[in-house]
């Protein structure tokens, strides 16, 4: 039988053991790298990102794996002929590759053109899945055990390497007798004759289906991790164009009430996430009502995303529309409490609700788990005496305290929302903005004295909004 070269192609002289084996213990060493790297990311299958990251490990095992394989194969040399190897009794069936591996995944065949004999090696019968007591397949017979599908690339690649004496490099699908579907990448040209004709084809075939499946996987998830970007990218931005539709526009002071004499300066700003956490439910308001009085409120509904901003202006239509109907803030609460706890998803909030009587600078207000409002005055501050209450949400049919409070001209009334220090439970926030009274009693407008506070905070890294509402009393 002619030896596996071209006639135009003569045979290198094989590599030295030595490097061989030093490529060997490289690749190894990666291999043992990438596993433990892989071990050490830890991934429970819920975030694309993880698992794209997953699949590119194994992917790159699966490569190191095929390449110390080959590598072996290289430094050990051809394998012996059929006649030269023992004959393997019936019992020794070929087995499926164990799942992840690569190894004694390629094999060889050869196919003599003039006497129609076949020749294969033990590799390639556990390939396909023979019997190798058997007689290899001839050419002819070797599409029975391709895929219907993939039948005419095999002939095609074949006809093309025997007759335009091309190489082949393909892959196609076989069904082994067991019914599995294996994916096959074939390697092969034509071995010509002194006269320049085709003599015989030999061959070297890979199984590749834990390859391909790995490649699979990696461009699966990372479709996946797309598509999630993509919908995250899509909700951010509804929830950002909700939230800035329903909270009060304001650029600079509002003097309240617009109609008659000013009794209140107001001023708001809501300091984003410093992460890419998704926008969270706080919201703040200032409302004249009806009746004279003005409605100050912060709140903040637990969640992130477009479904929490979207409760968010709900309870906050809800307290708007409350408010306007003359409800005090205790019993405001109580409802909202009783609206949120017959929501259909789930959901816990907190709020502070106040109403100031301009006419007697009277000041009634709850609050619903809530920071208490701060009250500054001559240039000191204190927190106000919160009634009871407790989140929303929390109890069905909790009821919720009212306190009053007299306020004087040129007081400065303070409402914000938890985050503005991380991980902290109200304490250091609270001390932090106490300690900016002396600046506050020098500022000239409520704006003046929220910007004191976004430079106060500005700076630290918060994992959720928050929001802050400042009232000066002018008259």
């Amino acid at each position: 039988m002619p030896s596996h070269l071209s006639a135009d192609h003569p045979a290198a002289p094989p590599p030295g053991r030595g490097p061989v084996d030093a490529l060997i213990s490289q690749t190894r060493r990666l291999k043992g790298d990438v596993d433990a790297v892989r071990r050490d990311a830890q991934d429970d299958g819920s975030d694309p990102q993880g698992r794209w990251q997953r699949a590119l490990y194994d992917l790159a095992l699966h490569q190191l794996t095929d390449l110390d394989a080959h590598l072996a194969q290289l430094r050990d040399g051809p394998p012996a002929p059929a006649a030269a190897r023992p004959a393997l009794s019936a019992q020794a069936a070929p087995t499926a590759p164990r799942h992840g591996s690569l190894l004694s995944r390629v094999g060889s065949a050869e196919w003599n053109l003039l006497t129609d004999e076949a020749s294969w090696s033990g590799e390639l019968y556990r390939i396909l899945g023979r019997d190798p007591s058997t007689a290899p397949l001839t050419l002819d017979e070797l599409p029975a055990l391709v895929h219907d599908e993939d039948r005419p690339r095999l002939t095609s690649m074949v006809t093309s390497c025997l007759v335009d004496a091309k190489p082949i490099d393909g892959e196609f699908r076989v069904v082994r007798p067991d019914g599995a579907l294996r994916t096959v990448h074939m390697m092969g040209e034509p071995v010509l004759d002194t006269d320049g004709t085709t003599a015989s084809m030999w061959a070297v075939l890979r199984d590749v289906s834990e390859l391909r499946r790995s490649q699979r996987v990696v461009s699966e998830t990372r479709d996946s991790l797309q598509r999630h970007r993509h919908r995250a990218q899509t909700e951010h931005r509804l929830a950002v164009e909700l939230q800035e539709a329903v909270l009060p526009p304001w650029r600079g002071s509002l003097r309240l009430p617009r109609t008659g004499p000013q009794t209140l300066d107001l001023a708001a700003h809501r300091l984003p996430s410093t992460t890419s956490a998704p926008i969270g439910g706080d919201w703040y308001d200032a409302l004249e009502l009806t009746d004279g009085d003005m409605l100050l409120s912060v709140g903040d509904l637990t969640g992130h995303g477009v479904a929490v901003t979207s409760g968010m202006a709900t309870l906050l239509g809800a307290v708007r529309g409350m408010a306007m109907a003359g409800t005090q803030p205790g019993q405001l609460l109580t409802w909202l409490n009783q609206l949120l706890d017959a929501t259909v998803q789930p959901a816990l909030g907190s709020a502070v609700c106040c109403r100031y009587r301009p006419a007697t600078r009277t000041l009634a207000w709850a609050q619903a788990g809530h920071p208490a409002p701060l009250l500054f005055r001559d240039g000191t501050g204190r927190g106000l005496t919160a009634p009871d209450g407790v989140l929303l949400g929390a109890t069905t049919g909790a009821a919720y305290g009212q306190a009053e409070t007299t306020l004087e001209a040129g007081d400065l009334l303070l409402l914000h929302t938890d985050g503005l220090t991380p991980g902290d439970s109200g304490g250091e926030t609270v001390d932090r903005l106490l300690d900016l009274a002396p600046r506050f009693a020098a500022a000239d407008t409520a704006q003046d004295c929220v910007r004191l506070v976004v430079e106060e905070f500005d700076s630290t890294e918060r994992h959720s909004d928050a929001c802050v509402l400042i009232a000066k009393v002018t008259h």
